[in-house]
């Protein structure tokens, strides 16, 4: 599918770090509610919202995602939401994690396709550091992808290397995956994932179903800008936000997400793109509304860099 206009997701809050990294990483509801629509009035389409308890806890309560959803909506915010099933990282368990699909019906919730490895080598230590190894039968896949297209959710599959390319392959051909794919192709985690190369990304954009449309999350700030460059360059689509990134430029933490996008929205236009609007993210990608809609009274967007 081809679209010339550029998507831009801003990914809030993540499931690992906090404010010990960025003190402006959103992780109560009020901060998140707050932050996804500066991110909306600064130019993001697309919102993808992780969950945090009172205790800054990542979680997969219900009420608490409703409490963000209808918090945005009630601000007159019309911008694509995007709820995270991810958090494996942090111990909930698969059940608990797509919960909010049928509880919620969000336009889109993130899908891994697949398992793998992350860790990285300390060799000051001479020992592996930050492992976590997501496991996922295909059946855990299958079930997933069933309850998503059920219940009218377009999945982003979350994609970390070529081998979960071919897992989207065969949830296509078994029929619980159908197109427009969305994919998101996820570099810079150390480990069994994807490097921040040009070569890795146009081999898999390659590799990829014809008619799929994908995006580049580059994770961390030595990575983050050129990956989306490149991204922009090959005609793919773009994620920001403080889950992926803190900082605005070397050694500089960015004020909030919307100032993470607020540079997107620059790059993209210096790339000669414009960033696509919530409505014609709805309509490329054929989703259905959620079952929380804007109010009525929708407010227009603020910022000058949200729209032509």
């Amino acid at each position: 599918m081809n679209m010339d206009k550029v998507i831009i997701t801003c990914a809030l809050t993540g499931a690992q770090q906090g404010k010990e990294v960025n003190p402006n990483l959103p992780t109560q509801p009020e901060e998140i509610i707050r932050q996804s629509v500066d991110a909306w009035n600064a130019g993001a389409a697309i919102v993808h919202i992780h969950a945090r308890d009172v205790n800054n806890r990542p979680t997969a309560d219900a009420n608490i995602f409703r409490r963000i959803v209808e918090g945005i909506r009630a601000q007159g915010c019309d911008v694509v939401l995007n709820l995270s099933t991810g958090g494996a990282i942090a111990g909930l368990s698969l059940e608990e994690r797509v919960a909010i699909v049928p509880l919620l019906k969000p336009e889109i919730a993130s899908f891994s396709v697949g398992s793998g490895m992350s860790g990285r080598w300390n060799s000051q230590t001479a020992r592996w550091e930050r492992q976590f190894n997501l496991v996922q039968s295909y059946d855990d896949l299958a079930a997933i992808a069933r309850t998503m297209l059920e219940h009218g959710t377009r999945p982003e599959l979350e994609v970390y290397d070529l081998g979960m390319l071919n897992n989207v392959d065969m949830l296509m051909e078994a029929g619980i995956l159908q197109s427009p794919l969305w994919i998101n192709l996820v570099t810079g985690i150390p480990g069994q994932n994807l490097r921040p190369s040009v070569k890795g990304v146009v081999h898999l954009v390659e590799s990829m179903p014809h008619d799929a449309c994908w995006q580049i999350s580059a994770i961390g700030g030595q990575n983050h800008w050129r990956m989306a460059a490149l991204a922009l360059t090959m005609g793919g689509h773009v994620r920001t936000g403080l889950e992926d990134n803190v900082y605005l430029e070397k050694g500089i933490l960015a004020h909030s997400n919307a100032h993470l996008v607020e540079k997107m929205v620059q790059l993209s236009r210096l790339i000669g793109r414009q960033p696509a609007t919530p409505a014609e993210v709805r309509k490329y990608m054929q989703l259905k509304q959620s079952i929380v809609s804007p109010s009525p009274n929708r407010a227009r967007r603020k910022n000058k860099n949200a729209d032509n």
